[in-house]
């Protein structure tokens, strides 16, 4: 592979396979044919000198090597879009900035950064949307989101994919959410036969519920999926089950969260970005916002004010 010089639309390609696991994938996220995908991932080959797929039933898959082109492809793609976007990193920013994320980081640590960017850079707009953190991740893979803002549990860790990577920005404790006259210490064996409240969107919650309930000797009964923090205490208060909230969360009379014993639930909420993007000046001035001690957001007793 002598002074091989790589087409970088090639490689692209070949890292959307190692994700995608289909040409058929791969050509309708790029809006191509699969014949196009199938020459291009042949042309590849041949500039490399090195089979890169193999047959894997009706489908194909990447070779040892393939896989390891692919996960060079990350780091070199994201080079190059660093270096196309930061062609002049002392430019003002401005630009329209596209940011999704859970309700709660979306309040709390990134409205009071737009209210001052609103006065202090006015050049940088933004478009803000809800998604849960697998939706946000395929978002910003696919180009479609700049910033997201993401959370994850010390129980259930996020996987993001490898193009991008993520910065903690807090962390709050989680309890046991149950009815104000239930007992004052957990046991949860005790609560084996209840129902149990998770989240519609995103799988975490479910997967930290199981954690907890396995070394307490039960399978817990996921009952219902709610993505509201205040349908989630209506229903416990209705009687319908049990739910984990933030631990120091002001709650509703009726309703009290107790906390759990070692390792205990923590969530932790992330800025998230594709890799070599971060130096494009509007989202790298946000994600510097974000992470700066003055905007740490305002807590009480540990859980976010406006949570």
């Amino acid at each position: 592979m002598d002074n091989c010089w790589v087409d970088l639309r090639r490689l692209e390609l070949l890292l959307a396979l190692s994700r995608l696991g289909s040409m058929r994938a791969v050509a309708d996220s790029h809006h191509l044919t699969t014949s196009t995908v199938s020459q291009q991932i042949a042309a590849l080959t041949r500039q490399v000198k090195t089979p890169l797929i193999e047959p894997d039933g009706r489908r194909v898959r990447l070779t040892p090597a393939g896989q390891r082109l692919a996960d060079h492809a990350v780091t070199i793609l994201a080079g190059v879009d660093a270096a196309l976007r930061d062609l002049d990193p002392e430019a003002e920013p401005a630009g329209v900035l596209r940011v999704g994320g859970f309700a709660t980081g979306i309040r709390v640590s990134l409205l009071p950064v737009l209210a001052e960017l609103a006065d202090t850079h006015p050049g940088v707009r933004t478009v803000v949307s809800e998604y849960e953190p697998i939706e946000a991740f395929r978002l910003l893979v696919d180009d479609d989101l700049d910033l997201a803002l993401s959370y994850d549990y010390n129980l259930a860790p996020a996987t993001p994919d490898p193009v991008l990577q993520s910065i903690p920005l807090w962390s709050t404790p989680w309890g046991l959410a149950v009815p104000a006259d239930a007992p004052d210490t957990v046991e949860l064996s005790d609560y084996a036969e209840n129902n149990w409240i998770v989240n519609s969107r995103n799988t975490a919650d479910e997967v930290a519920v199981r954690a907890l309930a396995g070394p307490a000797g039960f399978t817990p009964n996921i009952g219902h999926q709610i993505d509201s923090l205040e349908l989630v205490e209506d229903l416990i208060l209705a009687g319908y089950g049990v739910a984990l909230l933030p631990l120091h969360r002001p709650t509703r009379a009726g309703l009290k969260v107790l906390p759990l014993d070692q390792p205990g639930l923590h969530l932790t909420a992330y800025a998230v970005t594709r890799k070599g993007r971060d130096a494009w000046p509007p989202l790298r001035l946000v994600v510097e916002r974000l992470t700066s001690p003055e905007h740490t957001p305002p807590v009480l007793d540990g859980w976010p004010r406006f949570g």
